[in-house]
């Protein structure tokens, strides 16, 4: 007969393995990924922004990136009026500018998952920070995943009678916690009927007041310039905002919004993005897109 103790001490670090994540993979539930959210703050007046746009162009076609162009009125004054800019979009940019701690506001911009914001045409920088945000959702989905599967393996276990019975309260508290580093998570899924768009966001332990943002997008749209410093060219701007307004607040629970087709009629877009942002304009912690809707307006 195998003592209790002896049982015990083989049971645990298998146990414990399983609860690090580092055993075998146990099957369900398995979160999903996101994308990383690209933001270009741009001007048809500003002849250091074509680069940016460009390359902002190669992302949208990338795999795992919402890649969104977001022109700014300020450029103006400076003689050519950008056909594509809104206030919303000016307002947006100084937002994230007091959110992170800045002085001023400048193009070519880009903001990456609302974290960190590098000069738009520096491609290599772009990619950089692109590549950390990957590395962040990763590095939580693991963390994520590895609670998810401790809680189900020690409930699994909990009809075990003895020495792995006992072994559950320590191996409850051995399930790793979130990291410090790593933002929540949060899924979101969009779906859509003859009549209404559903936005539906999973719950992600650890996020509060976070805004849901609805964006309307236009995937491409050419622009010839005859005045201001890009005079004479014609540039390519790849998924342009068209409207941009909050929707709901996210406290972390599990969440279904509903927006009647009769509210976006009329908005010029072939593309819908769903961004949910900690505090209005902090770090992007769910995001979803769908292109050509079955909303959309042909005109």
């Amino acid at each position: 007969m195998v003592s209790p103790m002896i049982s015990l001490r083989r049971t645990l670090p298998i146990l414990f393995a399983v609860l690090l994540g580092s055993g075998a993979a146990l099957a369900g539930n398995s979160l999903p990924t996101r994308p990383v959210v690209v933001e270009l703050f741009t001007s048809q007046g500003c002849s250091s922004c074509p680069p940016a746009d460009a390359l902002l162009g190669r992302l949208a076609q990338r795999p795992g990136v919402i890649a969104i162009t977001l022109p700014i009125t300020y450029w103006d004054m400076l003689g050519w009026k950008d056909t594509l800019a809104s206030e919303a979009n000016t307002r947006r940019q100084k937002s994230y500018a007091a959110a992170m701690g800045h002085g001023g506001v400048y193009t070519p911009q880009i903001v990456v998952d609302g974290a960190v914001d590098v000069v738009g045409s520096r491609a290599a920088n772009v990619e950089m920070a692109i590549a950390q945000r990957r590395a962040m959702i990763a590095g939580a989905q693991a963390a994520a995943q590895a609670r998810i599967d401790a809680r189900r393996y020690v409930a699994d276990q909990a009809r075990l009678p003895g020495d792995v019975a006992a072994a559950m309260p320590v191996a409850a508290a051995m399930s790793p916690a979130m990291p410090a580093w790593a933002d929540p998570l949060v899924s979101v899924a969009l779906s859509q009927s003859p009549q209404e768009m559903h936005v539906d966001l999973g719950a992600a332990p650890g996020a509060h007041d976070a805004t849901v943002w609805m964006v309307h997008l236009r995937s491409q749209v050419s622009v010839a310039i005859p005045a201001g410093e890009n005079e004479g060219h014609t540039i390519t701007y790849h998924n342009v905002v068209g409207d941009l307004k909050a929707i709901g607040v996210y406290k972390g629970r599990a969440m279904t919004l509903t927006l009647p087709r009769a509210a976006m009629a009329g908005l010029p877009h072939d593309g819908v993005a769903v961004i949910v942002q900690q505090n209005g304009y902090g770090h992007v912690i769910g995001a979803a897109y769908v292109s050509r809707p079955d909303y959309y307006a042909q005109q």
